[in-house]
């Protein structure tokens, strides 16, 4: 991406309560997880805290060959605590709270918290919710799809973020987003260049991957792409239903 964002000029109308409370969702998941330094409960040492993040992740991230058989994996660990029931499904829901580090939520949250705002006012704060959601969802199917029999666990909120950024690129692209470029100076810069350079960046990451496999970097930069995407498309969609119905984007909840 261009930089790190910091705000956009577009003067919401109502609180972003769905994104203030996507936000704490996730932030909250992740202080409760064993990922976390400070869940202390999960275990007095490395060992016991290895395994509770073992079995935390097979339990709750998204693990492509149980999306595709629809079966829960069997023998994923050999951990205490591992004779947990699986429903693959949920799966696609549950690893979009879920985060690896730190620096992995933060970059996130960062995106959610300034773009999300955005969205949520021009959609409204079911529909934004649902396209977050179903976003997600498609992400993580479509990362699954193209890594299929893959049995690493896949976490976070990368896909369903991307289609709000996607989202972002067709209700509100004309705004002007505060950006720190190379991490220093801030910049103002037009709102869709700095997604569409969002886009660009994760599809050539994405194909340079697939092209050469020995660069994996453990980035599930499918999910992003195909994130957005799902998000391009839902924001459309919605659009036409605005202008099919004649009601204003920033009236619909």
């Amino acid at each position: 991406m261009a930089g790190i964002p910091l705000s956009d000029d577009y003067p919401v109308r109502r609180v972003p309560a769905v994104t203030y409370l996507l936000i704490a969702a996730n932030v909250t998941v992740y202080l409760l997880s064993p990922l976390s330094g400070i869940a202390t409960w999960y275990g007095p040492d490395l060992l016991a805290r290895a395994c509770a993040m073992d079995v935390y992740l097979f339990r709750w991230a998204a693990i492509p060959a149980e999306l595709l058989s629809g079966e829960q994996l069997s023998g994923a660990t050999d951990c205490p605590g591992s004779d947990f029931t699986k429903i693959p499904w949920v799966s696609s829901i549950t690893s979009m709270y879920l985060h690896g580090d730190v620096a992995h939520l933060l970059s996130n949250m960062v995106y959610l918290f300034v773009f999300g705002p955005v969205v949520e006012d021009r959609l409204g704060r079911f529909r934004y919710l649902g396209l977050y959601t179903v976003a997600g969802i498609l992400a993580t199917y479509a990362f699954a799809i193209t890594e299929a029999g893959a049995e690493v666990p896949l976490l976070g909120a990368s896909g369903a973020i991307s289609g709000v950024l996607g989202a972002y690129l067709v209700v509100q692209y004309r705004s002007r987003v505060t950006t720190l470029v190379f991490f220093v100076i801030p910049v103002r810069l037009p709102g869709w260049a700095l997604v569409g350079t969002y886009f660009v960046l994760q599809y050539y990451l994405y194909i340079s991957i697939s092209l050469f496999p020995g660069g994996e970097t453990g980035v599930a930069y499918a999910a992003h792409v195909y994130g957005f995407i799902a998000g391009v498309i839902g924001g459309l969609l919605i659009h036409r239903t605005r202008w099919r119905s004649g009601t204003r984007l920033s009236d619909v909840y």
